[in-house]
């Protein structure tokens, strides 16, 4: 029988589509093994338009995916007679906030992965290694009062409706669960997590395309536009609109220096943790990378923030890397001065000298740095880097002595002094004799005991331990916080050295030894030299460079609001004083140096979260680093475990009832994470294992395939 052109009981049914450039629907006459590709042909020659859809795939939002894979069929995908599918552009305009703070608009590609979209957005703006970096979403100060699991659900409100009756996308400020057989399984599913809505720097002003691809495309395999020449548009402190092409002249310089303030909206926006559990709290917003960013609730125009994830930077070369060093001090300097990390009053004032210095640079002319990553270094350039880094291999492959022997360890001996606190008692240092040598800490009662080898008061296998700075350079006090695995949990014990000098020896001994590399690695006299460096900014200066009328000193965009208790001038005094010691430094050198500096914070690259151990009902805090995983106390943030990932088997997660399991060679760790999901803790883990495979191998490409395999998660 035959009805309206069809036969009747073929099995074809009419397919609905709507496609959103036009606003209208089409059905398409398909049966279940019509293939995706032909869905689409199909339906471009139903519309009879001359134009480019070569960017344009089917998303299928009932079941929040994409349905990219152009040679499956209608029955593989599980598209069946209900659904309504939308024929919408894969690039969309995405609002990006920068680690500066500043607003972006962007087109980025909403089909692929998350890992994907970042590494085109980074290649766009011209930051290297963009598998430090990831989209997370802007949070709002409720999200500090609440776990993940207990924020309060909000209504799911429809944003307005089609003109032809049908209903836009739910409010897209909401992670949506995800059916993706491509992405991880059961990552942000099911969530009341909601992003702080925030209001597009302009909404669109029609519903087609802002930016549709150049050039007569046709259907690729997996439908990716490779053409990324829309709009990159400037919002906050610049308003200008520019394109990408016009962008190339001048984008080194635009992003390679940042205003001197946000913009009001960024400023509104900024969320303040006041403890341990609101700054593990933040780790909330985090994208799935093995998800696109529209199966996580994203729609067009919506604001994403672009921020350094992992904390680990590899291969920072001021001649490369302008854009990527201003965005990371940027990103460096709003952690300090929102308190999501903290620092000492001393070090504050080095941080706002450092700071006003990069501000002083930047308002002067800048010598043009060859190569900000866009060309080939010189043959020279290229000579020097060689020999250079031939040194470096050959120094790290030798014993550093102080004789020929090269067979002889070297070893460190000093007198130093020693406390062990106990609880309900209060004890002194007393002076004992040090010697460090293969990794163990050895005290003894006397110099002749030590030089001997009698038997030590004790000795402890610094691999492993915590090494935490305890500086107070007005006071004359450097100690250095030693906290030592043992089956209680971790033991803390303390070393007061007597001067900058003894205490940069035997910190960056210590600093070495806990990541299991002895006093013959080639780094240890870099890395005294970097503490005493540190030490030498802390020093203040009897009498500023700057005339402190000349300046005009908000101190409050230099300094956290906890030091602000002083008065304005005498703060202002300081940090003119700090910046003394600072002042003959370029812009790229204040920023590497403040890089440096926050990166040996106690607190640097320790990523919180508040989670529950299997069969324990009290939270506690677990600390992520880029080489370990700590327990935590919840209110002091003091170290109770440390497990290595050098000791670490497996560790994945259970996502029926959201558990974590991670295995060491002495034991397994079961939890489940309370202020944000398990996919995040193990995206993070496996993140930090993937960027420690990085070799230095200058033509290595990024192995996309083993990041997610390593942070995708299983069933």
């Amino acid at each position: 029988m035959i009805a309206n052109g069809h036969v009747v009981g073929d099995g074809s049914w009419d397919l609905r589509v709507f496609v959103t450039d036009l606003q209208t629907e089409r059905l398409i006459r398909v049966k279940g093994d019509v293939h995706i590709g032909g869905v689409m042909l199909r339906l471009v020659e139903d519309l009879e338009i001359s134009m480019d859809w070569s960017d344009h795939a089917l998303w299928w939002p009932e079941q929040n995916v994409w349905l990219t894979r152009t040679r499956s069929t209608l029955d593989q995908c599980g598209v069946h007679a209900d659904a309504l599918l939308h024929f919408t552009p894969m690039h969309k305009i995405l609002r990006v906030q920068l680690p500066d703070l500043r607003y972006l608009e962007m087109r980025v590609d909403f089909s692929i992965k998350t890992f994907s979209s970042v590494t085109q957005v980074c290649k766009d703006l011209r930051i290297r290694h963009p598998e430090e970096l990831s989209f997370c979403k802007p949070l709002d100060h409720n999200h500090l009062k609440y776990n993940y699991k207990d924020m309060p659900k909000k209504k799911q409100e429809h944003n307005g409706v089609h003109k032809n009756g049908h209903i836009c996308a739910n409010d897209t400020n909401t992670f949506i669960a995800n059916s993706s057989p491509g992405g991880s399984t059961g990552s942000l599913d099911n969530s009341p997590f909601m992003c702080a809505p925030v209001t597009p720097s302009r909404a669109p002003a029609s519903s087609t395309p802002i930016n549709s691809p150049a050039g007569n495309g046709t259907w690729k395999r997996n439908g990716y536009g490779n053409d990324l020449n829309g709009s990159l548009n400037y919002s906050g402190n610049i308003t200008s609109s520019l394109s990408l092409d016009e962008l190339n002249g001048t984008l080194d310089s635009t992003l390679a220096q940042s205003p001197p303030t946000p913009s009001p909206e960024a400023k509104r926006h900024l969320v303040r943790p006041k403890s341990l559990v609101e700054k593990a709290r933040m780790n909330v917003g985090w994208l799935d990378s093995s998800l696109s960013i529209m199966e996580q609730g994203v729609r067009e125009h919506d604001t994403l923030c672009l921020r350094f994830k992992f904390f680990v930077f590899y291969d920072l070369n001021p001649k490369y890397d302008a854009i990527r060093i201003n965005q990371i001090y940027e990103q460096a300097k709003w952690q300090l001065l929102n308190e999501e990390i903290d620092c000492t009053e001393e070090e504050m004032l080095m941080f706002a000298a450092l700071q006003l210095q990069v501000k002083l640079e930047a308002s002067r002319p800048q010598p043009m740095l060859e190569n900000n990553g866009s060309t080939p270094s010189p043959i020279d350039d290229d000579i020097d880097a060689a020999l250079n880094n031939l040194q470096t291999t050959l120094e790290g492959s030798s014993i550093s002595t102080n004789s020929n022997d090269i067979t002889q360890v070297p070893e460190l001996k000093d007198q130093l002094r020693f406390l062990k606190p106990k609880r309900f008692t209060l004890k002194a240092y007393k002076k004992y004799w040090f010697t460090c040598r293969d990794l163990h800490l050895y005290m003894y009662k006397s110099r002749e005991e030590m030089v001997h080898g009698h038997n030590p008061v004790f000795n402890i296998n610094l691999k492993g331990c915590e090494v935490t700075p305890d500086v107070n350079i007005t006071q004359n006090k450097y100690v250095i916080k030693l906290e030592v695995p043992s089956p209680e949990g971790m033991s803390e014990m303390y070393i007061r050295c007597d001067d900058e000098a003894q205490y940069a020896r035997w910190m960056g001994c210590c600093r070495l030894a806990a990541k299991g590399r002895s006093l013959a690695d080639s780094s240890y006299e870099s890395e005294k030299q970097t503490i005493l460096d540190l030490l030498n900014l802390q020093k203040p200066s009897e009498q500023p460079v700057v005339n402190p009328n000349t300046l005009d000193i908000q101190v409050e965009d230099f300094i956290a609001p906890k030091y602000l208790k002083r008065s304005r001038a005498k703060l202002t005094q300081r940090i003119l004083e700090a910046h003394a010691n600072v002042k003959d430094l370029g812009l790229i050198d204040a920023k590497m140096n403040y890089i440096k500096a926050w990166q040996l914070l106690p607190d640097f690259g320790v990523s919180l979260f508040v989670i529950k151990f299997m069969n324990l009902k009290k939270e506690e805090l677990l600390g992520v680093g880029y080489n370990r995983v700590m327990k935590m106390d919840i209110n002091t943030g003091d170290h109770q475990k440390t497990w290595r990932f050098n000791t670490m088997k497996a560790w994945n997660v259970n996502w029926e009832n959201q558990h974590m399991m991670v295995q060491f060679e002495d034991e397994n760790i079961v939890f489940s994470c309370l202020s944000a999901d398990c996919k995040v803790v193990h995206e993070f883990i496996g993140g930090y294992i993937f960027l420690s495979t990085r070799s230095k191998d200058a033509s290595q490409t990024l192995n996309e395939e083993l990041f997610h395999k390593l942070t995708g998660g299983w069933s």
